[in-house]
């Protein structure tokens, strides 16, 4: 998806007039010939500073900036947005500006994949897109059943007017899992969500319970482990997607060398 913005008339001319008093404006106008590279720096900042969310879309780590990604929720340290925008982010969080990247070669992921002799592969969502890959890459998409009938039961949506309404649903849906000893899972679409929920949790008197977002992706294997135990209650964003298996119970190894951690070594 395409994220743009533009100035309105009314700030291109406060801007223009910004530039001239600090002398950084050539000419008459913001958009003449010779300002072509503060139009793109001004446009960046304007991208940054609305466009990027911090703990959405990247977090300040270690004084960098980190894109955080989309769809799975987690770091992607070493990548940089191009084109100026990953400094404008730097600028923005008042850390340290680094060079920009220099992209040497770059390939489609259509044409890096062509360069195999053979493929194949297995996924979910296959179905779906089986003409484009009879298009790409000539081959054909078989569905394999399930072992066994689906016993899943895929509720209706519900829908809240407000998001406070949501919120309170959300509580009263964890409080009685809990109750009833059932381990609980929440999926944020955010970083700055899931910390929102918790802190709506501790407010309601909740203190046992796991957030795991790319804050605490060092704790990941550990929070995994033991979101299957009796009551349990985590809260994640995509890094809990598919792909992710949680045992029911908790997992027994983690758990004991987790209890045993701080006990020194026997003759055993």
């Amino acid at each position: 998806k395409q994220k743009t913005s533009i100035f309105t008339e009314d700030g291109t001319e406060k801007l223009e007039n910004l530039l001239r008093d600090a002398g950084l404006l050539k000419g008459e106008s913001l958009y003449d010939v010779e300002n072509v590279a503060i139009v793109h720096h001004v446009n960046n900042a304007l991208k940054a500073h609305q466009l990027f969310q911090k703990d959405k879309d990247y977090i300040v780590r270690n004084g960098e900036i980190v894109i955080i990604d989309e769809f799975t929720g987690r770091m992607m340290p070493g990548r940089r947005y191009s084109e100026g925008l990953h400094q404008a982010l730097e600028a923005k969080e008042h850390v340290a500006i680094q060079p920009e990247n220099q992209t040497l070669a770059s390939v489609t992921f259509q044409n890096y994949f062509r360069l195999y002799k053979k493929l194949a592969g297995m996924t979910g969502t296959a179905l779906t897109e089986a003409e484009e890959f009879g298009n790409i890459y000539n081959l054909d998409v078989t569905e394999i059943p399930t072992n066994l009938p689906v016993i899943r039961i895929d509720e209706d949506d519900e829908v809240y007017r407000t998001v406070e309404e949501k919120y309170k649903a959300i509580v009263k849906e964890i409080k009685e899992a809990r109750a009833k000893g059932q381990p609980t899972l929440v999926g944020t679409t955010s970083i700055e969500k899931s910390e929102q929920l918790a802190a709506r949790l501790r407010k309601e008197g909740f203190t046992d319970f796991e957030v795991l977002n790319a804050r605490h992706h060092e704790r990941e294997a550990a929070i995994v482990a033991q979101a299957g135990k009796p009551g349990a209650i985590t809260i994640a964003t995509n890094m809990a997607g598919r792909g992710t298996d949680i045992q029911l119970g908790g997992n027994a190894d983690m758990r004991i060398a987790e209890e045993l951690g701080d006990m020194p070594a026997g003759p055993e």
